[in-house]
Formats: C-alpha cells, sequence, structure tokens
C-alpha cells in the first residue's frame, strides 16, 4: 500500500508546529521535520525548532542529527525523508525549506557529485552578473525560468555541474510524478498579522537566548549562514547596536517569508487555508476534516 503523508507548509510563524502537534496526536503517527537548519546541534533557538517539550509528545525526525560543521544536502534529506515514510503508513512532513520537501515527494534524481566547497573562493573576484553571464557562456540552453542571476548559490551549483558532469543542473533533477499520496496543507495569514507574529518570534527568540547561543556558536568556530544568526557580525565588530541586529533579524525573516510563500504557491499542489486572529481552531478542524476525507478516498 502507498505510504500516505501529510505534509505542513507555510511562511515561517505562521504555526505550522502548533498544528503538526495536533495531527500527530490525532493519526498516532510521527513528524519529520522539513527544515534545513534544524537538522543542526546547537542550532536551537535561531532555527525556532519544536522544543524538547514537544519533541518528547510526538517523535521528531531529521532534529539535531549534525554537528554544525558538517554539510547537508537535498539529496540526504530526501534519502532519509524516504525511509521514514515508507516505515510509516502516515507520516507528516511540517517545515518551510520548499525543496527539501519537494524532493522528498516527487521523482527528484541527484546524479551530481558533492558541492565543491572551494567553488566560492574561486570566483570571488565575479560580480552576481558576470557569474551569470559565465555560467551562459557554458551552458547556453540553460532553462532562464528556474534559475535567477542573483542566487549566486545556485548559479556556482550550475556551472560546477555543467563542468564536472556537461549536463545542465535541470536536465537530472526534476520529474513531476509523485511517489507518495500526499495532502499538503499550506497555512497562511494576512501579511499585517504574519509580520506581527514574525517579530514578536524574534522578540522571544532574543528573550530565550539568541544573543548567547551566537556567542558561544561563535567561540566554537561556527558561524551559521542561516536567518537568526547571520546579522550578527557588525554586532560582535562593535560596528552595530544589540536594536541593530533584532531589526535585521526582523527584516530578513519577512523577506523569508515572502519567498516562502511564493515558492509553496508556484511550485506545489497545495490545499490553502486562511489563518486570522480568531478562526484558529475553526480553521484547524477544517484541516482535520478535509484530511480524514482525503485519507478515506
Amino acid at each position: 500500500m502507498t505510504s500516505k503523508v501529510i505534509v505542513i507548509v507555510g511562511p515561517t510563524a505562521v504555526g505550522k508546529t502548533e498544528l503538526s502537534l495536533r495531527i500527530a496526536q490525532k493519526y498516532h503517527t510521527e513528524i519529520i521535520s522539513g527544515d534545513s537548519i534544524a537538522v543542526y546541534k546547537g542550532l536551537d533557538i535561531g532555527s525556532a525548532k519544536p522544543s524538547l517539550e514537544e519533541q518528547k509528545k510526538i517523535k521528531h525526525h531529521l532534529i539535531n542529527i549534525l554537528n554544525p560543521q558538517e554539510d547537508y544536502s537535498v539529496a540526504e534529506f530526501q534519502a532519509q525523508a524516504r525511509s521514514i515514510i515508507e516505515a510509516l503508513p502516515i507520516s507528516i512532513i511540517c517545515g518551510g525549506t520548499g525543496l527539501y520537501i519537494q524532493a522528498a515527494l516527487f521523482q527528484y534524481e541527484f546524479k551530481a557529485k558533492k558541492r565543491n566547497p572551494s567553488l566560492e573562493k574561486q570566483y570571488a573576484s565575479y560580480t552576481n552578473e558576470e557569474l551569470f553571464s559565465y555560467l551562459l557562456s557554458i551552458d547556453p540552453m540553460l532553462d532562464l525560468n528556474k534559475i535567477h542571476p542573483n542566487n549566486r548559490k545556485r548559479v556556482l551549483r550550475a556551472i560546477e555541474v555543467k563542468k564536472s558532469q556537461g549536463s545542465s543542473i535541470h536536465s537530472f533533477q526534476h520529474k513531476n510524478e509523485p511517489l507518495y499520496d500526499y495532502f499538503i496543507v499550506y497555512l497562511n495569514m494576512e501579511r499585517d498579522l504574519l509580520y506581527q507574529r514574525i517579530h514578536e518570534r524574534v522578540d522571544t527568540m532574543i528573550k530565550q537566548g539568541l544573543k548567547e547561543e551566537v556567542t558561544a556558536l561563535r567561540e566554537a568556530g561556527i558561524y551559521p549562514k542561516g536567518i537568526g544568526y547571520k546579522e550578527w557580525d557588525a554586532y560582535f565588530k562593535g560596528e552595530a547596536s544589540l536594536e541593530d541586529v533584532i531589526e535585521l533579524i526582523k527584516k530578513n525573516t519577512r523577506h523569508l517569508a515572502k519567498r516562502q510563500e511564493t515558492w509553496f504557491k508556484n511550485q506545489m499542489n497545495t490545499h490553502m487555508y486562511m489563518l486570522n486572529a480568531t478562526n484558529r481552531q475553526d480553521i484547524y478542524l477544517q484541516i482535520e476534516n478535509d484530511i480524514e476525507r482525503w485519507l478515506k478516498k
């Protein structure tokens, strides 16, 4: 029998964790974290991982499985997530890293070698425009709709794949066939309310000790690139205040929420549910009813 997967996605701070715990309890199942930062130990507050108490209530997978110095790829997530999905009759993926989730559910194929960490230094003198122009010169058949010139990391990867394998980065990755029977819940809310929740979450992170977490990581020589961690450089150089850092984290998190919304609307077939300040419990009941109908098909 095909494994069934309930997927809970949406912009950061919308309330995915709360819903995932509720659904997992109802179906006596487990949760796969679909977050690219949550895999790392010690990156707890800034990544907004489920709390230890929440993790005790429901078994969570792919949280705290690596040290921060270790690399992690979409292909590794794909393999690990699929092994969990296929061991359970119903599983839940909850998170905001769209490519990870899509790769787990669909027939993505990853044949390229692991990323070369020295590539950034090799092309450090190139502007984004120059780097993209170089990519086009070696891969003139590149699908321009699937890679943005300012996505430097992605452009570098496309150059690496083309030079090492002679194929376009898009030629081997994506097929549209789903591997599992899935139901994607996309939680969203009005932008003003979402931004309010984002700001409140960042303030809570600071109260919980985000500065101390970042300090400890830096003392260990660890400089994470995720939002909540990368904004502290100027502060530790004495060039920015704590208030400046907080505002920058809020700004970057708002931008992340916009990117997540665009991704999930354009890349995945979701069931959209709009939350407001008072209807959360009613929407949760609607979601549960919709999932129940889907399971009975």
